[in-house]
């Protein structure tokens, strides 16, 4: 039986692998059949994401993508042990809540750190010599409040809209290496980060989130899915995309 999302023989780096949408795409790509090196800063939490991975090929590689300026390097080091990277998720990121009177630029600048600008300088590393092998796959996790506004969310929306912006830019800049620049953009996914949200929304608030989607909030999987998909040689015609994966906030 074909599977057009078969990922064997690829070896795939995923980035905020610790939790969250990165856990569930380390997992599912490690179901696919692709060589998953995992990455975050704690490393007992990659270790709980491997022992999920059910024997897939796995690899640990702690890192604070917050320190730019040594991901030329650590990219390097990994490719020096792994061999050369079919692509890499870019699931890593912060996302901080504020009204605009509120904003501090010591928060913001964290969040367009992680979320944007080391977005940026895996790239730059992942195109190093004798680090990629194409055909490959960049997929950057985005997220729908690039396209939708909301209130309180003025900077982590600008940090996902330079992601954006950034993925078409890509796109045109690499196609003639074949590297394909995508980026996906989810709506509310039941995450740690959801699930805790009662702490800070009444039960009222919580179902509101919730109403917005017309097939209620995702799974990391289904995130997860769409990023495999562009991954693969399924989708070998598309570049340049912001993919949404929204269970219809965006129609509602």
């Amino acid at each position: 039986m074909i599977n057009p999302m078969e990922l064997t023989g690829r070896t795939i780096l995923v980035t905020g692998a610790s939790s969250g949408l990165g856990r569930g795409i380390a997992i599912q790509a490690g179901r696919l059949g692709a060589k998953v090196i995992i990455a975050a800063r704690r490393r007992d939490r990659l270790e709980e994401t491997a022992a999920m991975m059910e024997g897939a090929d796995c690899i640990i590689e702690p890192y604070d993508l917050c320190e730019i300026d040594g991901i030329n390097a650590w990219v390097k080091s990994i490719c020096e042990k792994t061999g050369p990277l079919h692509g890499f998720v870019h699931a890593a990121g912060i996302h901080i809540g504020r009204p605009i009177r509120q904003l501090k630029w010591d928060r913001m600048e964290p969040m367009m750190r992680l979320n944007y600008f080391a977005g940026s300088a895996l790239t730059t590393a992942f195109r190093q010599r004798g680090c990629w092998e194409a055909p490959a796959s960049v997929v950057f996790i985005s997220s729908i409040v690039s396209l939708r506004g909301n209130k309180g969310i003025s900077a982590y929306a600008a940090s996902k809209g330079a992601v954006d912006s950034m993925t078409r830019c890509l796109a045109c800049e690499l196609a003639d290496d074949r590297i394909r620049v995508n980026a996906i953009c989810p709506a509310t996914v039941r995450t740690e980060m959801f699930d805790g949200a009662d702490n800070y929304l009444t039960e009222e608030g919580v179902q509101k989130i919730i109403d917005k989607h017309l097939l209620g909030v995702g799974e990391p999987v289904d995130v997860a899915n769409a990023a495999c998909f562009l991954l693969s040689d399924a989708a070998k015609w598309i570049t340049g995309t912001s993919m949404i994966v929204d269970g219809g906030y965006m129609a509602a």
